[in-house]
């Protein structure tokens, strides 16, 4: 009885059961840093310290120099076009790791995807 008592209901999984989380996490950072100096990269180099070598171009079809355009609209662009490759990342990151919302991981049970199935 005493033994039953001690004994855990959930027993410890061994550490490569599960998605290592750490190299998960060193890669997810990883692509946060690029990605943003990236974004600071252009919106500061662009549309600050190189205005005035960018302004010697014009956009194509306009007479917006281009270190201004960068200043007033490049950056926010390339700020959104970076979140969407964010996306791409992570959901291959995710799928690499097994943690998806569609494969079962962060989000997805084996029942609520049964449950759907049957709907």
């Amino acid at each position: 009885m005493l033994g039953a008592m001690s004994e855990s209901p959930h027993p410890t999984e061994p550490a490569s059961a599960g998605p290592d989380r750490g190299a998960y996490w060193r890669i997810n950072l990883r692509y946060l840093a690029i990605l943003l100096a990236i974004w600071f990269g252009v919106s500061y180099g662009a549309g600050i310290l190189f205005v005035d070598q960018l302004n010697a171009f014009t956009l194509p079809g306009t007479s917006f120099p281009l270190g201004f355009w960068f200043a007033q609209q490049g950056s926010i662009y390339v700020f959104v076009a970076l979140i969407f490759i964010y996306v791409v990342l992570m959901n291959r990151l995710d799928r690499r790791f097994e943690v998806d919302e569609e494969g079962g991981g962060v989000g997805g049970t084996t029942a609520s995807r049964d449950a759907e199935a049957s709907a």
